[in-house]
């Protein structure tokens, strides 16, 4: 066997050996449905849990990696605290030498009898059958993830076998061997264990790579050493790249993982090397097998997680210092770390608590909804995943504060004190409402550039100015309620009047352009998905104005109040419309005259531009004539 075809069988093998790894790690998570998620964020109150569960779910789903972008994704989400998800990492970094001893099946080998019943390709022809069976003519979902399991189990032993032997011949190859006695230098075996699993995104398949270059008789204990430490490091990779785009607990999750494989490569090479240099240990040139390459995998791992659970609390603050909160993080756990339990006995302190983390809320909102809409000016990626990140967190106060709220109304409270809660609880779910049109006119602002869909200018002008309307509603809104000023939220519900006529106008206005043909299709989705979504900012910002509003009487329905209001319309309510209307209502001679006017200044730049460029061009052409008489001058 030459040395191209030793290297395709290997590759071939490596192939195997990862789909059958990620076929039956899928089957077992079929199975389990969302059970093992459940119990990896229900169950972790106490380290030793975590560490357990951690191990546990690695081994049936094969994968430490998967672990710990379920438990990164549990963080990101606000599910799980960061302290809670060390323990599930460390359990994890054990479990997924589990994989190992699975592995040590495919090496059994035997001439007759009982021996021949247990070797690798009786067990792998005899599960591969009863999963094909299962996979194919049993119509029970249950079994037929059960045979993918039994299917990956088999490719992955063959892919074992495929690999061991490859590399078999090469026992005898001196080239080979010296190249793996070089290995034997701890850093240059550190380094290929980090770049193989880096590459290959799995801990279990370089240690199943190892295992399988343990049979050609050349991988000595001193060999086999530093790679195994190596294989933990760059198993964090995949890791690493699972927490782009998540929030900073996301990103300092996945950072544990790698922290304690870091902390225990270093460790364990200083105190082992340190103390062979004055204690020459005789099983450095030990010859491994499978079996105790798995076995050293698994002592590495489990010395290495006994030594940093005493220290989790360490580590979760080392995170935290190494990915630092803002002033704006430190400002939004101020506000949950306001609602104290303790202070639910007393209802007009927990009604003050509630009423600030709320302010923090409503600012966040109206924050995240001028995010939003600058993105509709210049688009960025990074601008439209913070509005996504931010819509997390407005979600994460609703759940918090009306967990909070809930609770308080179970203890004894005054009249008022029961009206100031009642205004919270229904004002929360506005303010959360308000963030997630954030996000909709985000998305409405991605799939508009993602298309290149541009509006014409009467359109771009009805919709700037329909913005700065609803840019001063959200404004008056989030005042009127961190203020608790009843004259501001008084003129709200004038400006909500006009922003519905306003988008009611601006339809009109879109389908006559779209008989004249001075707009497409295609841009009315879009043109119709923001008419919508401001329609709706400003309908919630009516809630929140009419329940302070409602506060101060005694008998009132929201329903009738909005009516009599609009019936009514009282001096102060007509003298705010015809102001709101003198600045924001759409009239076709000034929205001419607006236009005539960038037109005539894009025309100025033009001109101006031009002008620029054949001055720039003049002044170019005298150089090289200047230039063109130095050059006959010289000759002369």
């Amino acid at each position: 066997m030459n040395g191209f075809t030793i290297i395709l069988t290997l590759l071939s093998g490596v192939a195997l050996f990862l789909f059958g790894m990620s076929l039956m790690g899928d089957g077992l998570k079929k199975v389990a449905g969302n059970k093992l998620e459940l119990i990896l964020y229900r169950l972790t109150n106490t380290p030793v849990k975590g560490v357990l569960l951690g191990t546990v779910v690695t081994a049936i789903i094969q994968s430490s990696s998967a672990t710990t972008v379920m438990v990164v994704g549990f963080v990101n989400s606000g599910m799980m605290k960061v302290s809670q998800a060390i323990g599930i990492i460390m359990g994890a970094n054990i479990g997924t030498s589990v994989t190992g001893w699975i592995l040590c099946l495919s090496y059994i080998e035997g001439s007759g009898g009982i021996a021949q019943l247990l070797s690798t390709a009786t067990i792998s022809a005899i599960v591969a059958i009863v999963g094909i069976v299962f996979k194919l003519f049993v119509k029970k979902t249950t079994y037929r993830n059960v045979g993918d399991i039994m299917l990956g189990f088999s490719i992955l032993m063959v892919g074992m076998q495929t690999m061991s032997s490859a590399v078999s011949p090469l026992k005898e190859n001196e080239y080979f061997v010296g190249l793996l006695t070089r290995f034997e230098n701890p850093f240059l075996g550190i380094i290929v264990g980090i770049f193989f699993t880096a590459v290959l995104q799995s801990a279990s398949a370089s240690v199943g790579i190892l295992q399988a270059l343990s049979v050609t008789g050349c991988i000595s204990f001193a060999t086999a050493l530093p790679i195994t430490m190596g294989i933990g490091v760059g198993a964090a990779c995949p890791v690493l790249l699972s927490s782009i785009g998540t929030n900073k607990n996301g990103r300092r999750t996945a950072l544990i993982y790698l922290i304690n494989d870091l902390f225990g490569m270093v460790f364990w090479s200083v105190v082992f090397y340190s103390v062979n240099a004055f204690v020459r240990f005789d099983f450095m040139d030990y010859t491994m097998s499978p079996v105790m390459i798995a076995l050293m995998n698994s002592v590495f791992r489990l010395a290495t997680i006994l030594l940093l659970i005493p220290f989790i609390r360490h580590i979760e603050k080392l995170v935290f210092a190494l990915i630092k909160d803002t002033k704006e993080d430190m400002e939004e756990q101020a506000d949950f770390d306001l609602l104290e339990e303790r202070f639910l006995v007393y209802p007009d302190l927990a009604i003050t608590q509630s009423h600030t983390a709320m302010n923090g809320m409503a600012r966040k909102a109206r924050k995240n909804i001028y995010r939003a809409l600058s993105l509709l000016k210049e688009y960025s990626e990074e601008k439209f995943n913070k509005v996504q990140e931010k819509e997390n967190l407005i979600d994460k106060y609703e759940d918090r504060l009306g967990t909070y709220l809930m609770q308080l109304t179970g203890h004894e409270m005054s009249m008022a004190q029961t009206k100031q809660v009642s205004k919270f609880l229904h004002t929360i779910s506005d303010f959360e409402r308000l963030g997630d049109h954030a996000v909709n006119i985000s998305e409405v602002a991605r799939e508009l550039t993602d298309k290149s869909i541009r509006f014409s200018d009467s359109a771009r002008y009805e919709i700037g100015l329909l913005e700065e309307a609803v840019c001063e509603i959200v404004s008056l809104t989030v005042n009127a309620f961190c203020e608790d000023n009843l004259a501001i939220a008084a003129r709200v519900e004038p400006l909500r009047e006009l922003i519905g006529i306003m988008c009611n106008d601006m339809k009109n206005h879109h389908v006559r352009r779209l008989r004249e043909g001075r707009c497409e299709i295609r841009q009315g989705f879009g043109f119709n998905d923001l008419l919508t979504n401001y329609e709706r900012i400003a309908a919630h910002c009516s809630n929140i104005a009419v329940a302070m509003i409602e506060l101060e009487t005694a008998d009132f329905d929201t329903h009738e109040y909005l009516k009599s209001v609009r019936e009514m319309k009282n001096e102060n309510y007509t003298a705010c419309f015809k102001e709101y209307e003198s600045r924001y209502r759409i009239s076709m001679s000034k929205q001419k005259r607006v236009l005539a006017d960038a037109a005539r200044k894009s025309e100025a730049e033009a001109e101006e531009k031009k002008g620029k460029e054949s001055r720039t061009k003049a002044g170019k052409a005298m150089k090289e004539k200047a230039a063109g008489k130095k050059k006959k001058v010289h000759a002369k």
